[in-house]
């Protein structure tokens, strides 16, 4: 793992720690430690001290540090490894990165008991680093994932071997990215040691196995009539996402705000669509998979629930995940919808949602995490039959923002208004069949040289 891949990611984390030029023997044993059973606790096979590297900031200035020196007479190496216990490997890697000398040293995660030195274990806890023994609950949370080596969407094999990825070549090069047939696999973590198929690629493959529905309620609990249940899964996850995402901007409906109109009036959705998108993504990359259930999306007359499975994890806090102190559940996939630029790691999620709904949105239970989106109806409470009702006709923010960009522009291409708008082109192509159904616009002559035609309804 190359450091530029550390210094990328928005905060340090439990298993890697960022240093400029210190040094205390000592306390480079205790770090050890501390970042072996942290990359456990993580499901991460290595941890990594870096020295070159300015922790606040993530800025490469180089380093000074030489791991070749003695301790008491004794090589630094030797006196580290001979206070380890139990064994376990680590070293020291000397490399020029941007001009700059960098010394990285990489860690073994513990394998079948906590990683001691000079007797005493050690764990980072966000970036402190701390006794063990005083944490006894964490201390015992890592002795049970060393005994049971926890199921993890990486190690669990899948139960379909059969397994196709064209959906997944495609969507990768819609964001720009070749994948290679040979290395794609390997590269985005699809196999278990044993070299089968795991959970993560079922999920990634043509069909998933897993359905992603959205249910729809007449009134504000389970106990109301069902209206519908729409299915947006069986499929690759990311497109189950895009999908879900696409139904979200149908339901918000545009509301007019008549309210003390003088000239122009007010338009206002039905509820925050950067607040839902948040959570929805959230939901999908911290769900628990494992468990063969995808988050579970429920729109009621007053509000949409999502809700993942599993709760946060042992090594996060309330607090913590308040102030959006992201640790992933599924480190790889959460790498993955990182690289295709669907979340930011930066930890913006839950505090968005914050900002918008408060913390009452969150309702915390004993297998699973619901996010509650209330809606803003403008005149009186309704249904989500009439919202089904309303989106059958109605305009929203994204087809608005289409139907300006055509008036602007009648020779509009398709991959013009998708960066225009900020939208994907299968996103586009929804809600311009729809414009072009409920008689919103008319495409006048070919694809190639035509033009739009917006009707005034």
């Amino acid at each position: 793992m190359g450091p530029l891949y550390l210094v990328n990611r928005k905060t340090e984390e439990e298993w890697f720690e960022f240093k400029e030029n210190w040094f205390d023997a000592h306390g480079l044993g205790e770090y050890i430690s501390a970042l072996s059973n942290a990359a456990a606790l993580c499901k991460r096979d290595k941890a990594y001290l870096v020295w070159g590297i300015d922790d606040e900031t993530h800025e490469i200035v180089g380093t000074k540090f030489n791991f070749r020196i003695d301790v008491n007479k004794e090589p630094l190496e030797h006196y580290l490894a001979r206070q380890v216990s139990p064994d376990i490997a680590f070293s020291f890697n000397e490399m020029v990165f941007v001009n700059k000398r960098l010394v990285i040293l990489e860690i073994s995660c513990a394998k079948n008991i906590p990683t001691a030195f000079d007797g005493n274990r050690y764990l980072r806890i966000g970036s402190s680093k701390v006794n063990l023994n005083r944490y006894q609950d964490r201390e015992g949370h890592l002795f049970e994932i060393l005994r049971n080596k926890t199921k993890t969407i990486e190690n669990l094999e899948s139960n379909y071997q059969d397994l196709s990825f064209s959906r997944l070549f495609t969507y990768y090069a819609g964001r720009g990215i070749s994948l290679k047939l040979e290395t794609f696999k390997k590269n985005l973590g699809l196999l278990t040691k044993d070299g089968k198929y795991n959970l993560m690629a079922q999920l990634l493959s043509d069909d998933s196995h897993i359905p992603v529905r959205v249910s729809v309620f007449s009134g504000e609990t389970k106990a109301s009539p069902l209206y519908s249940v729409k299915e947006f899964g069986n499929t690759c996850i990311l497109l189950s996402l895009d999908r879900v995402l696409e139904y979200g901007e149908v339901i918000n409906i545009i509301q007019a705000d008549e309210t003390n109109r003088v000239v122009s009036r007010n338009d206002v959705p039905l509820f925050d669509m950067d607040a839902f998108r948040e959570a929805l993504v959230n939901a999908f990359v911290h769900n628990k998979w494992i468990d063969g259930n995808a988050p579970m999306i429920t729109i009621y007359s007053n509000r949409v629930e999502i809700l993942s499975r599993g709760t946060i994890p042992d090594n996060q806090t309330i607090d913590g995940f308040y102030m959006g102190e992201s640790i992933p559940v599924n480190e790889k996939l959460s790498e993955i919808f990182l690289q295709l630029n669907i979340n930011e790691r930066s930890g913006r999620g839950v505090p968005k949602i914050i900002e918008s709904y408060g913390k009452n949105a969150f309702d915390f239970r004993k297998n699973s995490i619901a996010v509650n989106i209330p809606f803003n109806w403008i005149n009186k409470v309704k249904s989500s039959i009439a919202i089904e009702a309303q989106t059958a006709t109605a305009l929203n923010a994204t087809r608005e923002k289409i139907l300006a960009a055509m008036r602007n522009n009648p020779n509009i291409k398709r991959e013009q208004i998708a960066h225009v708008i900020g939208l994907k082109i299968s996103s586009i192509d929804f809600n311009i069949r729809f414009l072009k159904e409920h008689g919103y616009i008319e495409r006048i002559g070919s694809k190639k040289s035509g033009y739009w035609k917006v009707k005034e309804v």
